[in-house]
């Protein structure tokens, strides 16, 4: 993954007065696998929609291997793409529905039966050639539309929250399926999604929007670990938020404690700002070398996630501000933590984050 597949140049967007996009720039590389994630409304879609053709930018080019597709029709931009609804022929069987790109670009038979029986072998269904989509689950459906949208060969393929229909059971599966494929296939990739453990799973890079913006454009881990700034730090995973006050030199007076985040910029003494936590970065079973400061809380709710539990403590010493901190099963009762118990606990200081309001 190095040469660049992809590059977006100041793109916006308007709808009448209303902005939807605000000069994005983004460069993606070849063979990269590029999720869009944010809310509802933040222009996510709108980008994909524009890079397929589906809709115009106001202003700003796309330039896509070294050919600048800005005001080409969809017909002719080199791109698969698979929509939230399948979008399937529902007369037509599997077979046909996957060669229907291929039937228009005039492919010899011999040619489309080989590419049918390749992909259905792909996608895991090698036995559904002449089935309609109604005997199909929702899952099966979106194999068929991904293998259509592979048929042609497409450079580029375009995913607008393909997962987001199916039972959450499925949608693990198959997300872990299109990980897969594209990494075999070596294609281009880039998916809109809303939802942040898909995007942290499968994606080489997320490009986090919001209000048609850019937020951050990391890796996986960057993204989380490292967030560029509070609407980031917020959206993406769980987070516990302090308000607290700079003591300068990095310390920060949370109530009457107070907390060291080494990796925080210098704020001046006395400003105001919001120290970010992760619920995973705690440490509870504490021994006499530990140099962190200790604080206590007491348990006021215990949330059960499956293999790991959120357990929300008040901590009077920030200022009655409750913090939530994870756990494992396995630690729940190795712990024994339970509502009302008093809970010491302190924290990674490298991985606090601190933004001003």
């Amino acid at each position: 993954m190095s040469a660049s597949f992809l590059e977006l140049q100041s793109i916006h967007k308007s709808f009448g007065k209303f902005k939807a996009l605000n000069d994005i720039n983004l460069s993606i590389k070849q063979g990269e696998f590029v999720c869009f994630l944010g809310p509802s409304g933040c222009g996510k879609t709108t980008l994909l929609r524009i890079i397929a053709g589906l809709e115009q930018q106001t202003s700003g080019k796309i330039i896509q291997q070294q050919k600048d597709v800005s005001h080409l029709p969809p017909s002719l931009r080199d791109y698969g793409i698979v929509f939230q609804s399948y979008a399937l022929f529902p007369n037509l069987t599997v077979k046909d529905n996957i060669t229907y790109g291929l039937v228009n670009k005039r492919v010899n038979r011999q040619e489309i039966s080989n590419k049918v029986r390749t992909l259905l072998e792909t996608i895991g269904l090698p036995d559904s050639a002449n089935k309609y989509p109604n005997e199909l689950s929702g899952g099966q459906q979106q194999r068929v539309a991904l293998a259509r949208a592979l048929a042609t060969s497409p450079g580029l393929l375009l995913l607008d929250e393909p997962l987001s229909a199916l039972d959450a059971t499925v949608r693990v599966h198959l997300r872990e399926e299109l990980c897969r494929l594209q990494k075999q296939l070596g294609i281009t990739t880039i998916m809109v999604t809303h939802d942040q453990e898909e995007a942290l799973a499968i994606a080489d890079r997320v490009v986090v929007m919001n209000h048609g913006v850019i937020e951050q454009v990391g890796t996986p881990l960057e993204v989380y670990h490292y967030p560029a700034n509070p609407f980031v730090a917020s959206f993406v995973g769980n987070i516990n938020c302090l308000d607290a006050i700079s003591d300068g030199n990095h310390y920060y007076k949370c109530g009457e404690s107070t907390i060291y985040a080494p990796n925080s910029d210098a704020y001046t003494k006395g400003e105001s700002v919001k120290i970010y936590l992760r619920p995973e970065d705690r440490k509870v079973e504490l021994d006499d070398s530990n140099v962190d400061p200790i604080f206590k809380g007491t348990i006021r709710e215990i949330e059960f996630l499956g293999g790991k539990c959120l357990a929300e403590l008040n901590v009077s010493s920030f200022g009655e501000q409750s913090i939530r901190l994870q756990f494992s099963l396995n630690q729940i009762y190795d712990l024994g933590i339970e509502r009302g118990k008093e809970l010491p606990f302190t924290f990674r200081p490298e991985r606090i984050n601190v933004f001003t309001d």
